[in-house]
């Protein structure tokens, strides 16, 4: 009974002086990659808008604080990498880990505190990507959009573009250049229509309207394309014509919204929009699978560079950093890779998106086992 009592105390404070090792690593590497992204291309950026477009200081800074939450969101897994990669080197250098293992703990239970750790850190990144990301994306946007570029804040949807697709052959596409959704009216409408592929009809039509429950073009015209001498025939004009199109009119104004912008949930009515649409949304859904997976780069990458700084060495923090680097480019570039297969429809989304979440964690595992079998 006394041993029962001893030991899950001292478990917790081991956990605790394991955890303690890598929470100054762990915000070094927020702040130096979080620097080093924002030196690389962001800080260029708000430099040329103040000096070429002469966009005020205050505009920048705010622009700058817009784009944060996703630089974060993309430094916290190499933050957990790199604070347990150092973390862990420091105890093998100092061969703490040596001596654990020599009481009888397995690199599994020395490992299991950090683990946890990640765990949550990878459920708070996954709640800033979801929440704070898709909001402070959308500002930065407007920011753009209505005080750098100085265009007017719109009291409609500007350039509506609407695809409908059957088997992945195109059967018709709109175009929509203004529309209000606070009374539904639509300004110069145009309707493509095609058969086997080739352009057949061209609706254009001055307005439009959301009413009755159907879509409605006014004072507009019907031309043909000859298949054989590709002429435009003008039909017939008409006063006002049905316009056959399965969307409500708060569907039209998410047709074209960024993946970005959107949480989970507006995600995946985009998605089943353009499927309605007969559109295939591939790439939405690599968006949408990308927006869970990267989140959990954090527990694979602690994971991994425990393994790897477990290893009998003597490396200083700047080699740390730089394998970090490295380790970090490689994942990243199997992720592009795998991403593009998977917007391509090479790959099904799924696996596409968890495809370098699964080979890290494999070489991960395998790391552990080494590390428990050695010392």
């Amino acid at each position: 009974m006394k041993g029962r009592s001893i030991f899950p105390f001292k478990f917790r404070v081991l956990d605790r002086y394991i955890l303690g090792e890598l929470r100054s690593p762990f915000f070094f590497g927020l702040v130096a990659f979080t620097t080093i992204l924002v030196a690389g291309g962001l800080l260029f950026q708000m430099a040329e808008l103040i000096i070429e477009k002469g966009v005020s200081v205050g505009t920048v800074i705010r622009l700058f604080l817009y784009y944060m939450p996703r630089l974060v969101v993309f430094t916290i897994p190499m933050s957990c990498l790199l604070a347990s990669l150092l973390g862990f080197g420091k105890l093998s250098s100092n061969s703490e880990i040596v001596a654990l293992k020599s009481t009888g703990l397995s690199f599994q239970r020395i490992v299991r505190p950090v683990t946890v750790a990640a765990f949550f850190i990878s459920i708070i990144a996954f709640i800033i990507n979801e929440s704070v990301v898709p909001v402070s994306e959308k500002a930065a946007a407007n920011v753009m959009r209505y005080e750098v570029l100085k265009q007017a804040a719109p009291l409609f949807t500007q350039k509506v573009f609407i695809k409908e697709e059957d088997g992945g052959v195109v059967k018709r596409v709109i175009y929509i250049d203004k529309m209000d959704s606070s009374t539904n009216l639509m300004k110069d409408v145009t309707v493509e229509e095609f058969e086997q592929g080739r352009l057949a009809r061209i609706i254009t039509s001055k307005n439009g309207k959301w009413e009755e429950n159907s879509w409605w073009l006014i004072n507009g015209a019907v031309y043909d394309i000859s298949q054989k001498t590709k002429e435009v025939a003008l039909l017939f004009k008409f006063d006002r014509q049905a316009l056959r199109l399965n969307l409500r009119s708060e569907d039209i104004e998410s047709v074209n919204r960024k993946p970005d912008e959107m949480g989970i949930k507006e995600l995946l009515g985009l998605i089943r929009l353009k499927e309605k649409l007969g559109e295939n949304p591939g790439d939405l859904w690599m968006a949408f699978h990308l927006r869970i997976a990267v989140p959990w780069a954090c527990l694979i990458f602690a994971i991994l560079g425990a393994a790897l700084g477990s290893r009998p060495q003597r490396s200083s923090s700047g080699v740390g950093f730089g394998f970090s680097v490295i380790i970090i480019f490689v994942y990243y570039v199997i992720m592009s890779f795998s991403k593009a297969l998977g917007e391509s429809g090479s790959l099904p989304p799924l696996p596409a998106a968890w495809i370098a979440n699964f080979v890290f964690l494999v070489i991960s595992l395998l790391l552990c086992a080494r590390a428990n079998r050695l010392g």
